[in-house]
């Protein structure tokens, strides 16, 4: 049965809900760089689990909605990938996954924002772990769960949403033009390098 799901930034300005429909998201583990660094990037590295792994769940992009603080959300592109990163500019909670325009639709949203007394039953445990190779410590134990499997999966949703027309629904993305509504950063090359040091514990001194 298709729930709402709230969830909110750490300060309460920014929040909403995600709408759950059994069999149209997936609950999975990412432990890619990107990921590891964007929590280093906010100051929130405390909401990656020992291997460094964050908990996701992707859906249709016009199954999230904003209730309050729309104006504080802010994005950004770790790299010169396209995937646009969400954040709460007022506490830096980082928030939702997306592509860079609203022409490929799909919402990630890290579950940590979502309610805890609930999250655990809506979203049910994870299909595998993306991107072990990154992973910190031993990560041998941990269900995979390959790129193309979850891209088929992704794929699937998108094209409906590109066929219904739900991608102008999306609460990111402004409906006419698919840009997103708020302007992003893309980090510098230096940014980039000091996060990588975090990350790995290198010395930053050249």
């Amino acid at each position: 049965m298709a729930s709402d799901l709230s969830f909110a930034c750490d300060c309460g300005t920014v929040t909403g809900a995600m709408r759950v429909v059994p069999g149209e998201g997936d609950h999975v583990v990412c432990h890619c760089t990107d990921c590891q660094n964007l929590t280093h990037h906010l100051g929130h590295a405390h909401l990656l689990d020992a291997h460094g792994g964050t908990p996701l769940y992707q859906t249709r992009c016009a199954r999230m909605r904003i209730d309050s603080g729309r104006e504080r959300l802010a994005c950004l592109h770790l790299t010169d990938a396209p995937t646009l990163r969400w954040y709460a500019a007022c506490c830096r909670t980082p928030l939702f996954n997306t592509f860079r325009n609203g022409k490929l639709p799909f919402i990630t949203i890290l579950t940590a924002a979502c309610d805890p007394a609930r999250r655990a039953e809506a979203f049910g445990q994870p299909r595998g772990h993306l991107f072990t190779q990154d992973a910190i410590g031993d990560a041998g134990h941990l269900p995979k769960m390959g790129t193309p499997t979850l891209m088929r999966r992704f794929f699937v949703r998108a094209i409906r949403d590109i066929v219904s027309g739900d991608r102008r629904r999306s609460a990111l993305f402004d409906a006419k033009t698919l840009e997103p509504i708020a302007t992003p950063h893309r980090l510098t090359g230096e940014e980039r390098k000091t996060l990588n040091n975090i990350r790995t514990g290198a010395d930053p001194t050249p």
